[in-house]
């Protein structure tokens, strides 16, 4: 098995060469053939999985170079397994979908040459073969993205994708160098033992060796994934075929919460370093969701959704809570690869009719018209707060005395909270038969987030990290002092109640559509739907840049 599992990385990589020698084959034959290939890997990394489990112990296979090893932790194990799921769902989805399109076996072709390069980064033992991963993705996303050569906005736009990743790859390559230059080993377990032995027996610029090792992964992270002011690719991806964005959204983006994982043995001397990422995350996942709300793309506002989520997984790294970011990561990559696969047939179902159903929730946003009748608004408030509160006080009881000690625990409260609050305002403004019955559902809903949230989140915890210590100095990193922390809990809630307030404010004074609207709230409205200027910025240093070289290059004729 030991041996098999190595193949996990090679399988969509031989698909890929088959299918470029028999790339003259009928459709159907390339389809099948890559299909097959990629159920072959998922049936491997499960029995993998499946292998570790009933024998926990890493695989580690070295190649004699130094480079081109493999380290199957249970991290490795994990995402392979999710890799090869979404890879399988998102073949079989484009056999159909990319039935019309020309470059049917390049398609194919690239998307098993993604599969190969994430297995290989997921696995990679050595700072040279990660490195080597880490860059082959953003090369094979190029290609992915801009694979209709008729439309010059997806050419445009995978090349700003492209020039994103690039940007992000500087730090990490200059983290591995010096970590080389530190150590003299390419062996990631073994970098890591010896960090852990000495955290302070180097430094760089009178800064110890971990700290600025985990500040410039940290920064290949918020790159990879559109981490603000690094997002402005994300959302503008959309060019590319919808089997692309369901594995870009499912699975590539997720490389930074990753590559974090990967490097948490560092991120254990380096707290300062985790606040950053905290803040970062955090702006990012309340950019990412207000921007989400005012898109009228479907896609578009899924990649802004991808944005927020993307922030709130670096939010759970920032505190300490690294294999809660992992199962974040599984389910968002679970349910956006579900989104967005939906969303290709929404948009193929709209290009052939063009009405709209009117169901409830049309009915009532945009024609204004009463539901059949209300769930009493403020109990399902109270239960909104209640609850979550009652299923942390449980947790603490049933999984672990000293879970809600922690500080990073406490972002389970929020988590309930927000999803609370999504689920009162959707099914608020829903008629029902018997609104006792829909707030059942709010409440079971509550309890299974929450609860599902706590008692997985917990399991991940022992899994990825069965050495207790690793995760309690995580968590001892990432702490700030109680009183700061405490001001952080009353902002937060205060902030998330207010919200609430508004929105059942807003909802409640049923203004008219033809009413005037303040010339404030007009004024935010377009900061918003211009994505507040990032990407506009952008432009203008380009052309900044380029004006620049241009006179620069004038200037060097005459010299």
């Amino acid at each position: 098995m030991d041996k098999l599992t190595l193949l996990l990385p090679a399988l969509p990589l031989l698909s890929a060469l088959l299918i470029a020698l028999l790339r003259d084959r009928p459709r159907p034959v390339i389809a099948r053939l890559s299909v097959a290939f990629s159920g072959l890997t998922l049936v491997l990394g499960i029995a993998s999985l499946l292998a570790y489990l009933a024998a926990p112990k890493p695989q580690w296979v070295a190649s004699s170079a130094g480079w081109g090893s493999l380290y199957f932790d249970p991290l490795a194990h994990l995402m392979a397994l999710m890799v090869a799921g979404i890879s399988l769902v998102v073949h079989v989805y484009s056999v159909r979908y990319m039935a019309e399109e020309p470059g049917y076996a390049r398609f194919f072709a690239l998307l098993d040459l993604m599969a190969a390069a994430i297995l290989l980064m997921v696995a990679a033992g050595d700072l040279i073969t990660l490195l080597m991963a880490w860059h082959l993705i953003g090369v094979v996303l190029y290609f992915l993205l801009g694979h209709d050569l008729r439309r010059p906005a997806a050419s445009r736009y995978a090349f700003w994708s492209f020039f994103t990743y690039r940007l992000g790859d500087l730090p990490l390559v200059l983290a591995a160098v010096l970590l080389y230059q530190a150590y003299g080993l390419l062996s990631l377990p073994a970098l890591f033992e010896r960090i852990g032995a000495d955290p302070n027996g180097h430094t760089v610029l009178g800064m110890p060796l971990p700290t600025v090792v985990a500040f410039l992964v940290a920064l290949a992270a918020f790159a990879r994934s559109a981490q603000f002011p690094l997002h402005t690719w994300l959302p503008y991806t959309m060019e590319g075929p919808t089997p692309v964005s369901a594995l870009m959204h499912a699975g590539i983006v997720n490389a930074g919460g990753f590559l974090l994982n990967r490097f948490a043995p560092v991120f254990v001397h380096a707290g300062e370093v985790l606040h950053l990422v905290f803040i970062v995350g955090l702006i990012t996942a309340i950019l990412g969701s207000v921007l989400m709300l005012i898109q009228n793309d479907i896609k578009k506002s899924l990649g802004y959704s991808t944005m927020g989520q993307m922030g709130f997984m670096f939010v759970e790294c920032g505190v300490g809570a690294f294999s809660l970011a992992i199962y974040h990561l599984i389910a968002h990559g679970l349910f956006k690869g579900t989104l967005f696969l939906g969303a290709g047939s929404v948009i193929g179902n709209a290009r052939r009719h063009d009405n709209v159903p009117h169901d409830e929730l049309y009915t009532f946003v945009v024609e204004r018209k009463a539901v059949v009748s209300r769930l009493p608004w403020v109990l399902a408030a109270v239960i909104t707060l209640a609850v979550p509160f009652l299923i942390l006080g449980l947790s603490h009881w049933l999984v672990d005395r000293d879970f809600v000690g922690r500080q990073g625990a406490l972002i389970l409260l929020f988590f309930g909270w927000a999803t609370g609050a999504q689920l009162l305002f959707a099914t608020y403004r829903l008629g029902a038969d018997s609104a006792w019955r829909l707030m059942a559902m709010i409440i079971l809903s509550l309890i299974i987030v929450v609860a599902g949230y706590t008692i997985i989140g917990h399991a991940f915890e022992l899994f990825l990290y069965p050495d207790r210590a690793v995760s309690d100095r995580l968590y001892a990193a990432a702490s700030i002092p109680i009183g700061t922390f405490e001001v952080l809990v009353a902002l937060l809630t205060v902030g998330i109640v207010v919200g609430w307030l508004v929105t059942y404010y807003a909802s409640a004074s049923n203004r008219s559509p033809g009413g005037k609207v303040s010339a404030l709230r007009l004024t935010f409205y377009s900061l918003l739907s211009r994505e507040l200027y990032v990407a506009d910025v952008y432009a203008w240093l380009t052309q900044a840049v380029l004006g620049l070289s241009a006179r620069l290059n004038i200037w060097l004729k005459g010299v």
